[in-house]
């Protein structure tokens, strides 16, 4: 089943505009507006929030619009750097998310994803990541799922969330209740809609279309027919200049799995040349198949280190040939580097002296483009000594940070995502407890070791000035060890609620 994402950019001309000042843009506070020449008269062409809280809108004329808001900063648009910078920002979200992604102008960015959410951790993740990465950089986004190319317009834009996951085969369903104009008519196709009594577009779903096809022409057909999946809407995938790719075109269609990989095999040869040529390693390899049916069916894999070898690279590409829907057959292949870094080169060097240095990256690689590249990782220690700051997760093939993580008290295998409260018992105030009862089960502690005292980061949060952790390591009756701690000193309330947490068990 395809599935189609829509970015959209509500105040994208403002997010350029600010990004290109730098230091020099005007706090959001005030109110500005970018102006362009429609016809014979100067328009407000975008506004920031400001501006629009003050009453002005796009299209109002420049001079009305300075003289209902005194002090409004006016500067001018530039709309073909805005669709320069917006195929610039669609070829970072080609390297990054799919094979396939092209602008969809004057603010919006479209991209067929089928088949690589998984890489992204899923379809929710893989939103909230592309709406994340561009707020750090200073550009408003909201972004939608859907099957279809309509659909995921419509959601982005009329739809007041940052990420909308659609259910794959939706149907009509989260369009209902949305306006005419999120089915991309001309506006007064949607004009005469509602003078005849349409609102939504549920109201013009519910209608037979030979009637409306007679009155509007074919065009609210043709989008109906679009938003709800019905007609392919193919989307033409932006090429960066300098991308190596390789093409193969068959003079009869193919569909068997066996030929698909001979195939790839034979394009992985070709591509391998190429990168060798310039000193590249692949990162990233897309693979995309023209069916006779103008379908597309990608395959997208990734590499943890620049690669050039074409024996790893096509078993990486054929464990995914499983998930290509050929249909009719597939009449054109092509494979790309989208994401090509110099090649690592290393020397040979002859000694008497056995090292064993295993390369462990074509493992990483499997199991990253098998469950994701974010479920594949390793821990490293921090600069911490509250426990669950003293860990963080880094790629599996980073480089050492070069941080140790305490030796004089042992940490616990397991640690819980968060503490989770115990009744408990103590003799004294700075004694371990007696019993603990955790999730419904009553333990009787045998042994004890403790306390360790950790005193709370005052330069994080002024709340943990004199916040300490008492950590208590416990043995109960069944040879168990788990690690608690005690919320204060057991004496200054100040710093802590006395209460009695477990944090982790030992292996």
């Amino acid at each position: 089943m395809t599935r189609v994402v829509s970015v959209f950019l509500p105040s994208w001309s403002i997010d350029r505009f600010r990004r290109m000042a730098g230091d020099a843009a005007p706090p959001p506070e005030v109110p500005l507006v970018l102006i362009a020449r429609d016809g014979n008269r100067r328009a407000v062409q975008a506004a920031n929030a400001a501006a629009l809280a003050a009453g002005l809108r796009v299209g109002m004329p420049a001079t009305k619009a300075q003289a209902l808001v005194p002090g409004l900063l006016i500067e001018e648009a530039n709309l073909a750097a805005d669709a320069q910078e917006l195929e610039r920002l669609a070829i970072w979200l080609h390297q990054r998310v799919a094979p396939v992604v092209a602008p969809d102008p004057p603010d919006g960015i479209v991209i067929d994803t089928t088949g690589a959410d998984h890489l992204h951790g899923g379809e929710a993740d893989m939103l909230d990541a592309i709406v994340g990465r561009l707020a750090m950089s200073g550009v408003e986004a909201r972004a939608a799922i859907a099957d279809s190319w309509g659909a995921a317009h419509a959601l982005a834009r009329y739809v007041a969330r940052s990420a909308t996951v659609t259910p794959v085969a939706h149907a009509a369903r989260p369009l209902l209740a949305l306006p005419l104009e999120c089915l991309r008519l001309p506006a007064k196709i949607s004009a005469d809609l509602r003078v005849l009594g349409f609102e939504t577009a549920g109201d013009i779903i519910a209608q037979p279309r030979p009637p409306l096809t007679l009155r509007f022409g074919p065009e609210i057909a043709l989008r109906l027919a679009q938003a709800l999946g019905e007609v392919a809407e193919p989307i033409i995938g932006i090429r960066p200049p300098d991308l190596i790719e390789v093409r193969r075109a068959f003079a009869e269609p193919i569909g068997a799995p066996e030929t698909i990989a001979r195939y790839v095999g034979k394009l992985v040869e070709q591509l391998c040349e190429r990168l060798e040529r310039r000193g590249l390693g692949a990162r990233r390899l897309d693979l995309v198949c023209h069916r006779v049916d103008s379908g597309l069916q990608t395959v997208r894999v990734g590499l943890a280190r620049p690669v050039c070898e074409g024996r790893r690279l096509t078993l990486l590409l054929c464990e995914k040939i499983e998930t290509i829907e050929p249909g009719f057959g597939i009449e054109i292949m092509t494979l790309a580097a989208t994401l090509a870094e110099p090649l690592e080169r290393r020397q040979a060097v002859s000694s008497l002296v056995e090292e064993s240095d295993v390369d462990v990256s074509a493992l990483v690689d499997i199991l990253a483009n098998r469950v994701g590249e974010r479920a594949v990782y390793r821990l490293t220690p921090v600069a911490s000594d509250v426990p669950e700051r003293s860990v963080r997760r880094i790629a599996a093939l980073a480089e050492e940070t070069g941080a140790v993580w305490p030796g004089h008290w042992p940490r616990p295998a397991r640690l819980l995502p968060r503490p989770e409260p115990v009744e408990t018992m103590a003799l004294l105030p700075d004694h371990p407890p007696a019993w603990f009862s955790w999730r419904g089960v009553r333990r009787r502690v045998r042994r004890a070791d403790g306390p360790e005292r950790v005193f709370g980061e005052w330069w994080k949060r002024e709340a943990e000035m004199v916040a300490v952790r008492d950590y208590f390591r416990v043995e109960d009756d069944a040879g168990e060890r788990y690690w608690l701690y005690r919320a204060g000193d057991g004496e200054d309330v100040a710093t802590g609620s006395h209460r009695w947490f477990l944090h982790g068990v030992f292996g």
